[in-house]
């Protein structure tokens, strides 16, 4: 009785402390630093931030939002 409960608890610490990578993701893709709000053309050139999210440029992208990867055309 007492293997099973030590094994439990074990259990139950192992899996209570976990995380879920993918609510980290956008906090690995953004840079908060980068963000100088300096201004951007108006061209639309839409880049796909590795947040997942489609911006009108990549100056838009890196400089308004601080997104530090992202792809040539919109997110899917």
């Amino acid at each position: 009785m007492k293997k099973l409960l030590y094994m439990f608890l074990a259990l139950s610490l192992m899996f209570g402390c976990s995380s879920d990578s993918e609510d980290d993701i956008p906090n690995m893709c953004i840079d908060e630093s980068l963000i100088n709000g300096l201004p951007c053309t108006a061209e639309v050139e839409p880049v796909c931030g590795c947040d997942g999210i489609t911006y009108n440029n990549s100056c838009e992208a890196v400089n308004w939002y601080g997104v530090i990867a992202y792809g040539e055309g919109p997110c899917d």
